[in-house]
């Protein structure tokens, strides 16, 4: 009897211990990750209406950047490694907002009827291709496939092909008497940004897909491509792991330190993306 009482007065003081340091843990954690998303949607007209919020964003991208220059504090910047994942996090309130590329965006906001997107806080930016620092024969090369491919009005074609009014209207098909003898180029890219690059089954497809498959055709070249985190593209590139990166790459200052780009191809906008 009494051997029961002190095995159940131990059995007493763990639970307790236990639950102390149940409650401390719980209690620091909701000290820390600075400030909470709101229960309520947001009203954002400027970018200083996202100093104090939680942002969602895909990790490394340019809406990275924007939405980290704009916060009082970077723990309010939460990076997912895909824009999928950050407007669940809107739409569970974990998040305020996500800061991304305006066309998914459009993709997000068309199968979300309880999102929209908030537009003009940001500047325009332009999207090129990158490839290794110093190879210039490439970077000229595909600087004349691509003046070509706009000249020809490929470009707009194929653009036109996901976005606007002609969705599926106008499919780039390769000639069939391209000569591909020069080789195999590997561009490097991140299927997780609809209409530039998504996957439809194992293949991935989209603007940017299309766009290299062209610049392939037109310098006699086999083009693979290689999906990967966007924030490895860089790496790849510089490494030789890929001949190219392709992925909306907006181009930056900082980008431009560590690899070469080719003329810009699009033009293209962050946004905002809320609840309603």
């Amino acid at each position: 009897m009494h051997k029961y009482k002190k095995e159940s007065k131990k059995m007493k003081k763990k639970v307790l211990a236990v639950f102390l340091v149940s409650a401390a843990v719980l209690t620091a954690a909701g000290c820390s990750g600075g400030s909470q998303a709101s229960s309520e949607p947001v009203e954002i007209q400027s970018v200083d209406d996202l100093a104090d919020l939680k942002i969602g964003v895909q990790i490394g991208t340019t809406g990275d950047s924007q939405a980290t220059d704009a916060v009082k504090d970077d723990s309010q910047v939460n990076r997912f490694n895909k824009g999928a994942d950050a407007i669940v996090a809107l739409k569970n309130g974990k998040v305020d907002c996500v800061v991304i590329d305006s066309l998914p965006a459009e993709k997000f906001v068309e199968a979300n009827d309880d999102l929209k997107i908030v537009d003009g806080i940001f500047d325009k930016e332009e999207y090129a291709i990158c490839m290794k620092k110093g190879n210039t024969a490439l970077r000229d090369a595909f600087n004349s496939a691509l003046a070509e491919l706009k000249e020809e009005g490929t470009l707009e074609e194929i653009q036109n092909n996901y976005i606007g009014d002609e969705i599926g209207e106008h499919p780039y098909e390769s000639p069939a008497d391209v000569d591909r003898s020069n080789g195999v180029l590997t561009m490097a890219t991140n299927a997780e940004f609809e209409p530039w690059e998504y996957k439809e089954g194992d293949e991935v497809v989209g603007i940017d897909a299309d766009i290299a498959q062209a610049i392939c055709d037109k310098l006699g070249y086999e083009l693979k491509i290689e999906d990967m985190a966007f924030e490895a593209i860089l790496t790849s590139v510089d490494t030789g792991k890929a001949d190219f990166g392709a992925a909306g790459m907006t181009v930056t200052p900082e980008r431009e330190e560590s690899v070469d780009f080719t003329d810009t191809y699009a033009e293209a906008t962050q946004v905002v993306i809320v609840k309603k």
